[in-house]
């Protein structure tokens, strides 16, 4: 059983996801490790950090084309879309990882750019549902 979008002015909202504030706060953070970095001697770490966020944002894009693809369908289909985010996280959890472990300890920065990357995005989708639910009531 399926329920229709809701609308306004009869046509249906459609939800845009952007990725430009979490780059742009991704970035901004990313100059922030790369000073604490540097005074601790691990110049490469920032640099690290970044892709690791990167990594974390390019995931979230691969996540939101793979469920408007499966929704578009005439009758979609929960296990594709699971088996491509086993596949996703797989394989940016290995990539992270080989980094983290023949790079170290400069490469541990994927780790935390993963981390940091998924916390930018989970407040960037929240922050403004929370900000909607404060408004209705």
């Amino acid at each position: 059983m399926t329920t229709p979008a809701p609308s306004v002015d009869g046509q249906a909202v459609r939800s845009v996801v952007t990725f430009g504030n979490p780059f742009v706060i991704l970035a901004g953070l990313t100059v922030v490790a790369a000073g604490v970095a540097a005074s601790f001697g691990h110049v490469w770490f920032a640099a690290w950090f970044f892709l690791g966020g990167l990594l974390a944002l390019l995931n979230a894009k691969l996540a939101v084309i793979k469920v408007s693809i499966a929704t578009a369908e005439e009758e979609p289909r929960k296990v594709p879309v699971a088996v491509n985010s086993m596949v996703r996280l797989g394989v940016v959890s290995a990539i992270g990882l080989v980094v983290a472990y023949f790079l170290r300890p400069e490469g541990l920065g994927v780790i935390f750019g993963l981390a940091v990357g998924q916390i930018v995005l989970v407040l960037n989708t929240v922050i403004p549902v929370l900000k909607g639910l404060r408004q209705q009531s």
